[in-house]
């Protein structure tokens, strides 16, 4: 479920430009949920059809976006019907660009659909050559709403034809939290990566596939200092290690699973 804040903003229905000032760098929760009773993954046991498959098609598409948009990548977890993002945006990242970098980046995840015997280079002297295409492109790269709109419009448009409807799949808007600083960061990063947990899918946070934990577990060393999981920002780490947020992780999990089953906490 939604953490407090993320559903106050959602629920009081602020418009996102009073949280996401156009043009301002910040970090943000972002939270998305599927609509029409849906299963973004999972089993769902009313059709009694797997849809499992689909988180890879979510974690692949956010891993791919977060290498190419002005931003960093904390934390993510993609749950049966919802998906949370911990991201930050940085429009000035992109504005330092050259119009061949903007070019290869957009390129890169929105190939031309049109036949043509250009090769990539090719097009992207072309499209780099087009100053006032590339000023779109540039605000596009460094839009937090623009990355969660190419992140969740691919994803619809395959689930929808492989459910053989159309129509939403997404809710209309996403729920977006800002965090003002690391501590807040941290603390969401933690609340993302124990979702499984919290959901009884698993109580060790690094055993849950498609999440941050799981993806900091297989791909980074325990003595490395924390970072954004992908990005093009060059963020300075935290100040502490993937075994500090590990052992963090670890033990409030161990939190969660005590006042889920009726045992003593650990004090605070």
């Amino acid at each position: 479920s939604d953490a407090p804040s993320s559903r106050t903003f959602r629920d009081m229905g602020y418009p996102r430009r009073h949280l996401v000032a156009p043009g301002a760098s910040g970090t943000f929760h972002c939270v998305s949920r599927c609509v029409r009773r849906a299963f973004l993954c999972g089993d769902d046991p009313v059709s009694g059809r797997s849809f499992e498959h689909r988180r890879h098609w979510v974690e692949h598409r956010l891993l791919e976006l977060s290498s190419v948009f002005a931003v960093d990548l904390y934390a993510f977890a993609v749950m049966s019907n919802h998906l949370h993002v911990v991201v930050r945006v940085d429009p000035e990242t992109a504005e330092r660009w050259s119009p061949d970098e903007v070019a290869r980046r957009w390129l890169a995840i929105f190939p031309s659909c049109e036949p043509t015997t250009e090769s990539f280079d090719e097009r992207v002297v072309v499209l780099a050559r087009d100053v006032g295409r590339i000023r779109t492109l540039r605000e596009r790269l460094g839009s937090l709403s623009w990355f969660m709109r190419c992140l969740k419009e691919p994803i619809a448009r395959r689930a929808n034809r492989e459910d053989g409807c159309t129509g939403r799949f997404w809710e209309g808007r996403f729920g977006c939290q800002a965090l003002l600083d690391d501590a807040a960061v941290l603390g969401c990063m933690v609340y993302v990566d124990l979702n499984p947990v919290r959901a009884g899918l698993v109580t060790d946070p690094a055993r849950a596939r498609h999440t941050s934990a799981a993806y900091r577990s297989a791909h980074r060393r325990a003595d490395a200092p924390l970072l954004p999981i992908v990005g093009s920002l060059g963020t300075v780490p935290m100040n502490l290690s993937e075994r500090d947020y590990r052992e963090t992780l670890s033990w409030t999990a161990g939190s969660e699973t005590g006042r889920k089953t009726g045992t003593p906490s650990p004090a605070v």
